[in-house]
């Protein structure tokens, strides 16, 4: 594309269910503020997301700022819905970022972005925790239509609407389609971004006749995007936006390998349809992570992987391990320990316990690894599935294992911090991952990645800035820790090469100031689909 023909972008919308700092549940959160970061130095951006019941939109610095009534109706039944809009502006320069909440009754008796929570099941035991929320569908829907009412009302005729995921992917089908709407919209480029294309993260809903109401979509709209039967947004919105995943991999793997099944087949759909999906590689603002500064990280002592400088590494480990030995870590359940032996490796992981990150996996290689070899420690923070917690837990009970492995079940986000400054070696082991953003967060703090080769992760280069392994099995990964463990053991200058190397590739590569050109061009390409020029 020229640069002659390219329109000057003035005014950029993100539409999103997450945002660092007010509401998250995974790395969304992280891409959506960091992005819209990186963008105000471009242009104006507004954020705007559902007010949950945990945000208290006053104390936050948020203003009241409008209120209007949106249809969501149902089967037979004409309905509105009260919403009030919240704002809350930064001047950048001679830009604005302006985040909206979106206050409503559906968001505000929510107690977690997605799920819902013990406190929810002990009030309904119907809503059993960690399961999704029954609304799930309405609570996307009234998202998209405030956001587009809200532009409409006030003739703010945006350059660009960056939809975020699933829960906010029917926005271009809605702009381009529904009367009322679509005129206003006719010179917006639309973009929505994949973070996640597996199997349930559509945002799919298989009540038709509901999807029709409550959408105001026309019948043959809902009738020929569906995949197994369902409505899916993904599939609705691709004839009128650009689409992207989160890396360029990932994006391959969707539409020209067998990887994509476990998606539904969403990518080669798409692909049958001409829909060209693509993959911009997430970014990270280094800083946020920077060892550096131990104050503001929160751990023991500063160190400087970059720098070659891993002495304060220790004192994190030290301090991490007596605090674990000491029981002094009330917001997570803590089961075996570690000794003090700051020599020995230690293998990390953070995250959740699941099959799609490949935990199974690692219960398979360290039974075999722990009895092969007594020269490490594990320490592993997350939660997820109960039989796999029950696995890991039940390693910290054997008696050779004493010392060696330690579960922290639950989360709390400054102790993970210091999980990933105490760590030599970062796990991930996942079936599939779209970016992956720890692989990036562990090398700030040299920690080095383990990676399973696949979508994101293949960012990191094996021998050079982490290990990589290819085939998604529990022998497989053993042997790639055992790589690990003998270059920590016989080759450590090499280590610090890799840490080193590691920061110097993230600050190059995948800085946000870097990312957000390519994003700038896909703002470009979504303009060329506007209806009108």
């Amino acid at each position: 594309m020229s640069t002659e023909k390219q329109k000057k972008i003035e005014d950029i919308w993100i539409i999103t269910r997450e945002y660092d700092g007010l509401a998250g549940a995974g790395g969304v959160k992280d891409v959506c503020r960091q992005l819209a970061e990186a963008l105000v130095k471009k242009a104006d951006v507004s954020v705007m997301l559902p007010m949950y019941g945990f945000i208290n939109a006053q104390s936050l610095g948020f203003k009241p700022h409008d209120e209007f009534q949106v249809d969501i109706n149902y089967v037979g039944v004409e309905r509105r819905e009260e919403v009030r809009i919240w704002e809350r502006k930064h001047k950048q320069g001679k830009r604005n970022l302006t985040i909206y909440l979106v206050d409503a009754d559906r968001y505000r008796d929510k107690r977690a972005v997605y799920t819902y929570t013990a406190e929810d099941e002990a009030d309904n035991p119907v809503h059993v925790s960690g399961s999704g929320h029954y609304d799930y569908f309405a609570m996307n829907v009234l998202l998209q239509k405030t956001a587009l009412n809200f532009m409409l009302f006030k003739g703010k005729r945006p350059d660009i609407i960056h939809c975020q995921d699933g829960h906010t992917a029917l926005l271009p089908v809605m702009a381009r389609e529904i009367d009322g709407i679509r005129h206003f919209f006719r010179k917006t480029g639309l973009l929505v971004t994949i973070h996640n294309a597996g199997v349930g993260y559509h945002q799919e809903v298989d009540d038709l006749p509901f999807a029709k109401a409550i959408t105001r979509l026309p019948s043959a709209i809902i009738g020929k995007n569906q995949l197994d039967g369902r409505f899916d947004p993904f599939l609705a919105s691709a004839p009128y936006a650009v689409m992207n995943t989160v890396s360029e991999n990932y994006a391959r793997e969707l539409r020209e390998t067998g990887d994509d099944e476990m998606t539904g087949w969403l990518g080669h759909t798409l692909a049958r349809r001409g829909v060209m999906l693509q993959g911009v590689t997430n970014g990270i603002n280094p800083e946020d992570f920077n060892p550096e500064d131990a104050e503001k990280q929160g751990i023991a002592a500063s160190f400087s992987p970059g720098k070659g400088d891993l002495a304060g590494k220790r004192e994190c480990r030290r301090e991490l391990v007596n605090m674990i030995r000491q029981q002094e870590l009330a917001r997570v359940r803590v089961s075996g320990t570690l000794t003090d032996a700051p020599d020995l490796p230690l293998f990390t992981l953070i995250g959740r316990l699941s099959e799609q990150k490949g935990v199974d996996k690692l219960v398979g290689a360290l039974k075999t690894l722990l009895s092969l070899d007594e020269g490490f420690q594990v320490l592993i923070l997350g939660s997820g599935s109960k039989e796999i917690e029950t696995e890991l837990i039940g390693l910290t009970e054997i008696e050779e294992n004493q010392g060696r492995i330690c579960i922290l079940s639950g989360y709390d986000q400054q102790l993970a911090t210091q999980v990933y400054a105490a760590g030599d070696f970062f796990l991930i082991p996942s079936s599939y991952e779209p970016c992956g953003l720890t692989d990036y967060i562990a090398q700030l703090f040299g920690n080095l990645p383990i990676v399973h080769h696949v979508g994101g992760l293949v960012k990191v280069e094996d021998g050079k800035t982490g290990f990589a392994y290819h085939e998604h099995s529990s022998a497989a990964l053993r042997e790639a820790m055992q790589s690990a463990l003998l270059m920590f053991r016989q080759h450590p200058e090499r280590i610090r090469t890799m840490q080193q190397e590691s920061v110097k590739v993230i600050h190059n590569s995948y800085t946000w100031d870097k990312i957000v050109l390519r994003y700038m061009q896909l703002y470009q390409e979504a303009l060329t689909l506007c209806t009108e020029p």
